[in-house]
């Protein structure tokens, strides 16, 4: 009889490595079940292409719903002129009442950046785009109707996070207290990678003490040309000037478990330096990459899905861990490693990443 781990192997060899979705969709719900009781066990939505759309421009917005990256931007601050920024909150708002792809996404697809913290511009993207309309509420869930994650750049100071905690709380203080918004912060200047550390505490802290775990914190951005003019550092295509600073976040939001996203590729068209700078960015520890074209999507995404040896030990490590709960045991070695409940939850985020390209 072929075991579990025989199968596997001969199903990855014939179809290629992600496309085994019984053996995937089993051991995802073993590990689910193995992490149901412990409430920090989350299993994150994939992040390996961040693309930003304009939220002032219709025709790129229409778009929206043909990419296959996993998360799409609709931008309020840099990629939108001042001018345009009324009109920006307004579209996007608009989508979130009248659209049910958009309304109906609970995996992370569709976010939006709003303007910097403790700014009078974040103030109005705040009331705006958390007030949907009285008629459209009264026949809908409001979390059907709300943003259901959010991109904050600049983030500098822990005073910024409590600003935007307290303003985000005041808006929707009326509605259900169910409402959960999940939390992205940009590292763009030097002063907030001095204060990463505390940002971070402050975040974590305020969500579970505060307000009932309503804004999560999901991670961090890496603003580099921010970061390049605030250091006065020269921005090069290797991006050696940025090696400390792209190590230092990688470090704390691995350290607290956070998604980290890595910088821009500029040259749009430069597909094959695309590619190295995400490859490289995925041996580094990141998660996920922005992207500023459709046309970079693809590589991005290719470059940042785990790879067959990374699922091969997701896939031993989960039934392993499942062999070890029946009898009894805690913590254990497997290839080498001790593993215990962390290590699960990574196994798992690889199967559920791979799920995600399956479905692509």
């Amino acid at each position: 009889m072929i075991s579990f781990r025989g199968k596997a192997h001969q199903f990855l060899t014939q179809i290629s490595f992600y496309r085994f979705q019984l053996e995937s969709k089993r051991l995802l719900h073993l590990s689910n079940r193995l992490c149901s009781n412990d409430a920090s066990f989350r299993v994150s939505y994939p992040t390996r292409a961040v693309l930003y759309v304009p939220g002032s421009d219709s025709k790129k917005l229409t778009k929206i719903f043909t990419t296959n990256a996993d998360c799409v931007v609709m931008d309020c601050e840099d990629g939108v002129a001042l001018n345009k920024k009324a009109e920006a909150r307004e579209k996007i708002r608009n989508l979130y009442d009248t659209d049910e792809r958009v309304q109906n996404n609970t995996e992370g697809k569709f976010a939006v950046r709003i303007n910097p913290a403790e700014t009078d511009l974040a103030s109005e993207d705040i009331k705006i785009l958390f007030n949907p309309k009285s008629d459209i509420l009264k026949n809908n869930s409001i979390n059907n109707l709300l943003p259901k994650c959010i991109f904050v750049p600049k983030t500098s100071t822990s005073q910024e996070v409590k600003w935007l905690f307290e303003n985000l709380n005041n808006q929707l203080k009326n509605y259900d207290d169910l409402i959960k918004l999940n939390l992205f912060f940009y590292m763009e200047t030097a002063i907030g990678l001095i204060n990463l550390n505390d940002i971070i505490k402050t975040a974590l802290s305020l969500s579970k003490d505060k307000y009932n775990s309503k804004f999560n914190l999901e991670g961090f951005v890496f603003g580099s040309d921010d970061f390049c003019a605030d250091i006065e550092a020269t921005r090069t295509k290797d991006a050696f000037e940025l090696t400390y600073a792209r190590q230092k976040l990688i470090a704390y939001c691995k350290g607290y478990k956070l998604k980290v996203i890595d910088m821009v590729y500029i040259d749009f068209k430069d597909l094959e330096g695309l590619r190295v700078q995400c490859e490289q960015g995925s041996r580094m520890g990141f998660t996920g990459k922005q992207v500023i074209h459709p046309g970079q999507v693809d590589v991005c995404q290719q470059a940042f899905t785990p790879s067959k040896e990374r699922i091969d030990w997701a896939l031993g490590l989960i039934e392993a861990f499942d062999q070890h709960q029946k009898s009894g045991a805690g913590a254990f070695t497997y290839k080498g490693q001790m593993i215990d409940m962390p290590s699960l939850l990574q196994a798992k985020n690889i199967l559920k990443i791979v799920e995600k390209v399956k479905k692509n």
